[in-house]
């Protein structure tokens, strides 16, 4: 059936389908991380900016497809984390832009509009690199181009759009060395012909509620978080929590192997009620949701299986999240405490520039405010904060200005996104490394203009080597360097340096290459997978190497990389 135009209700289902396909589909996107470490993150980052603008969409009010538009780049921007989801940001800036004021879109108002995104994109972008995400969405929109000429039936070119999405991503390896040597494709394409795809299946009618139930499904969390679950939250004592287990189902109506009832709604929610409490169960046609809080919820499974098969299953220990939170809560009443203390010495003193840092690790972040950082954005490699998390950590400040330290390249575009929509006068300083902050704000003077911090800062970033050891996630070959699956590797300054099954003997090597006749100071970041012991004895290796190398060990506590380590 020819569809020729896409109303208010068509862009929606596009819309969610498109959020809906990234988060079922980021693990695998993340997968195609050309690094075998454990932290490759483009699935999620994409995948989360688009259920920010999916979310945005949805809360529009409006019924023209232009507002609609301009609602999902709203909530892109705003929820864009790591680079992947700032270009998918400014894709739909563009598209929005493109659509403006239209109540609905025709053939050739869809192509145009998504090829003024994929411009945009190219724009947003201070040296486009072929064979990424940009290659694909730059192909794809003149293939939409080419195809309206002959018809205006949009599934007919969104079906294009998407062929020649899928032909730009499979050629991307011959674009980038790097893919090729890999063996894999540009992984923000990937997510990009899945954004694709998903419009095209919405528009055709493939994608159904069991596929496609975010909106029900946010309505029933909210529910849930707003009412439920407030009792759990508080403080109440983990021994007074009746019912263990927080249970969720979702239930494909008549699908399965193990079907023996008929659904009826007084029937199904009447046997649940009796295995616990706080019971939630919304249905329609093909499927039902169930929220409960019960003592088995393997019964509760079980159940659901006699009326349809099971698509997601959700299962939390109350009790054991309880003891959690209020070991977490008499924490945080500490630093609470400290904070309020230090407050009260300086409270009379205005914050002139918050110096605001990314890192994860209780001891990275304590070393940072050591420095001279005001403020800490929880996240890095992995966890990557939003345009909105950045601009809030400006806006909340309380500073007259602000400098912002990324700590990692995937989170530069974001950063320079936040600082344009910004209240405050604000300048990043490109740090792509802790080691790298670290160093930069060596050369922070208060009393400097922020153009000035901001030059000098950047300007010392090339005094610091960067190095980094974690673990293979897979069987590869990177820059000629043969890498096994649980091997140990050593990165440095986004290299991949030597691998080695020992993790001692790994960090030693990569150590060695860093070092040269100008190397005066070594630093040892132990996180949460490294030890002190194996750091003191990297101590000692290096002082071995060379005694008048001055050695510095800190607990850093960071996630993913077992030991940081910096040659200055």
């Amino acid at each position: 059936m020819a569809v020729t135009k896409i109303t208010n209700r068509e862009f929606d289902k596009m819309v969610q389908a498109a959020a809906q396909k990234l988060e079922q589909n980021a693990e695998f996107i993340n997968s195609l991380n050309v690094f075998p470490v454990p932290d490759g993150d483009t699935g999620t980052n994409m995948a989360s900016s688009m259920s920010s603008g999916a979310e945005y969409e949805q809360r529009e009010k409006s019924v023209n497809v232009g507002d609609l538009s301009a609602a999902l780049s709203k909530g892109l921007l705003m929820g864009a984390r790591g680079n992947s989801g700032v270009i998918l940001s400014q894709i739909f800036r563009g598209f929005a832009n493109g659509c403006k004021d239209k109540k609905e879109l025709n053939a050739q108002e869809f192509v145009d509009a998504y090829a003024n995104g994929a411009k945009t994109a190219y724009k947003a972008v201070m040296k486009p690199t072929e064979g990424t995400i940009l290659t694909v969405v730059r192909e794809s929109a003149q293939a939409g181009l080419e195809a309206v000429k002959s018809t205006d039936d949009i599934v007919a070119i969104l079906e294009q759009i998407c062929d020649a999405a899928d032909a730009a991503l499979k050629k991307t390896p011959d674009l980038l060395p790097v893919l090729k040597e890999v063996g894999v494709v540009d992984s923000g394409g990937q997510g990009l012909v899945f954004v694709l795809h998903a419009f095209l299946e919405a528009l055709t009618g493939k994608v159904t509620l069991e596929d496609q139930a975010a909106p029900e499904s946010s309505k029933i969390d909210e529910m849930v978080n707003a009412l439920d679950h407030q009792s759990v939250q508080g403080k109440l004592d983990p021994k007074d929590i009746e019912f263990t287990y927080c249970t969720q189902m979702l239930v494909r109506i008549g699908r399965g192997k193990q079907v023996t009832q008929k659904f009826d709604y007084d029937t199904f929610y009447n046997h649940l009620a009796k295995m616990g409490d706080s019971l939630l169960v919304i249905n329609d046609d093909s499927v039902v949701r169930v929220h409960v809080h019960t003592e088995h919820p393997g019964e509760v499974l079980s159940w659901g299986q006699q009326f349809g098969d099971l698509q997601t299953i959700e299962i939390h220990n109350m009790v054991w999240q309880q003891e959690e939170i209020m070991e977490e809560d008499e924490e945080a009443a500490e630093e609470t405490a400290v904070a309020e203390a230090t407050t009260s010495q300086t409270s009379d003193q205005d914050i002139e520039t918050a110096v605001i840092a990314v890192a994860a690790g209780e001891g990275l972040q304590k070393l940072l405010k050591s420095l001279g950082v005001t403020h800490i954005i929880s996240g890095g490699q992995t966890m990557n904060p939003s345009i909105q998390d950045i601009a809030d950590a400006i806006n909340n400040s309380g500073a007259k200005q602000a400098i912002v330290l990324p700590d990692n390249g995937n989170i530069f575009m974001a950063a320079d996104q936040a600082k344009e929509i910004a209240d405050i006068p604000t300048a990043v300083v490109h740090t792509k490394t802790i080691p790298q902050a670290m160093t930069a704000l060596l050369d922070f003077n208060p009393d400097n203009s922020l153009a000035e911090n901001q030059a000098a800062m950047e300007d010392v970033l090339d005094t610091v080597k960067s190095g980094s050891v974690t673990t293979a996630v897979r069987d590869t070959t990177v820059n000629g360097v043969e890498i096994k699956k649980d091997d140990f590797i050593g990165i440095v300054d986004g290299d991949i340096t030597n691998t080695g099954s020992d993790v001692k003997t790994t960090a030693e090597e990569m150590i060695k290459q860093m070092l040269d006749e100008d190397s005066s100071v070594v630093t040892i970041y132990f996180g949460e997978d490294g030890s002190a012991e194996v750091a003191d004895q990297l101590q000692a290796a290096v002082e071995e190497l060379d005694d008048e190398l001055d050695v510095q060990v800190y607990e850093g506590d960071q996630p993913v990389y077992p030991y940081l380590i910096s040659v200055e």
